[in-house]
């Protein structure tokens, strides 16, 4: 027997301390060479540890998730509770809440009425202007900065755009009113001496006067450079994720620069341009101060430019000094219930489209 084999009563006493057998290969001259083999390494997936510092991590990131979630319904939830005692006070009921548009009498508790038809409109009035005014602007900008800019002058001209979402409402506010509106006053004037026929374009007896032009228009314009920074950020991070293949491809076909970004640039990035519109929009809705002081209040909505009006925000702001009374300041909590859902629903939608894509 060679030495080298073993038997099996000789393997059964190695037991399980005995080395597996190395495989046997060839040599050139065709004698048996024994091969070594390194012992198998023992590794754990990294995947499968987990750290004190990940453990930790993972409980903040969930208790921060969480903690958000709590916080938005808490707010729904107060919203609901404390807009039902006026709401089954209103005359109208819940229905009239959202038809009656008469002036608000929320002194006598015992024969409210309010609605948010006025409130709505205005709201949304003045919400369309800013947006219909900032999304071309915000789309140049946005494509100036993606394509035409020089690399160096990219990051500054950026940074100043993004400064203007870090104004003050108020500050816009101050510069609308006092400055703006008033600049405006002799445009608006030529506007309604030529179109005053029209309803967009009609006054009132007891609309703002142009030399303070604190109408519609006049906020529609402070809330559009408001929203700008948005809307123009969201569309730039978009724009330059563009494949550059798709840019190359039609370059070589001999595109101009325009037809490049007219073809695969705008269709690329267009779903995020909307989703940033509609993100603008949705800061809109809910600004108050720029607004207060830009537009002079109004209880009837007419559907003027230069009327006055009163949004969600405004109104809420007016009548703070009627939230003494928890029944009176529920009225007005359902109205911001109102704009609470509404908002959402805007930034629902932006956020769906932004993800889609």
């Amino acid at each position: 027997m060679a030495d080298n084999e073993l038997t099996p009563a000789d393997d059964r006493r190695a037991g399980s301390t005995a080395a597996p057998a190395q495989p046997e290969v060839q040599s050139a001259t065709g004698t048996p060479v024994q091969t070594t083999q390194a012992a198998p390494v023992e590794t754990t997936s990294g995947a499968g540890v987990k750290r004190p510092g990940d453990r930790v991590f993972e409980f903040l990131s969930t208790a921060s998730a969480t903690l958000i979630t709590v916080i938005i319904i808490a707010i729904g939830l107060f919203l609901v509770l404390q807009a039902i005692p006026p709401l089954s006070r209103n005359e109208g009921g819940v229905g009239g809440f959202f038809t009656y548009g008469g002036n608000w009498q929320t002194a006598n508790l015992d024969a409210m009425q309010f609605g948010i038809p006025n409130l709505f409109f205005s709201t949304v009035m003045i919400s369309l202007i800013a947006l219909i005014l900032a999304m071309p602007v915000a789309l140049g900008i946005a494509l100036f900065l993606s394509n035409y800019a020089p690399k160096n002058l990219v990051r500054p001209l950026g940074t100043l755009v993004d400064m203007l979402a870090a104004v003050p409402s108020i500050v816009y506010g101050l510069w609308g009113a006092q400055v703006l509106g008033p600049a405006l006053g002799k445009f608006y004037e030529w506007i309604n001496s030529w179109g005053g026929g029209f309803f967009l374009f009609a006054t009132y007896q007891n609309s703002p006067p142009f030399s303070t032009a604190r109408n519609m228009l006049t906020g529609g314009i402070v809330l559009a450079i408001m929203i700008l920074p948005i809307i123009a950020a969201t569309a730039r991070e978009i724009f330059v994720q563009t494949p550059p293949g798709q840019i190359e491809s039609a370059l070589a076909l001999g595109a101009t620069r325009w037809e490049v970004i007219r073809m695969t640039v705008i269709p690329f990035g267009l779903s995020g341009f909307i989703a940033g519109s509609m993100l603008g929009l949705g800061r809109a809705l809910g600004e108050t101060m720029a607004l207060y002081m830009v537009v002079a209040p109004a209880n009837d909505f007419r559907g003027s430019l230069f009327d006055g009006g009163t949004t969600f925000a405004t109104a809420i702001a007016n009548a703070s000094a009627e939230f003494n009374n928890p029944i009176s300041a529920g009225a007005y909590i359902a109205a911001g219930l109102v704009l609470f859902v509404l908002t959402f629903v805007v930034n629902s939608i932006a956020r769906a489209i932004v993800n889609k894509k």
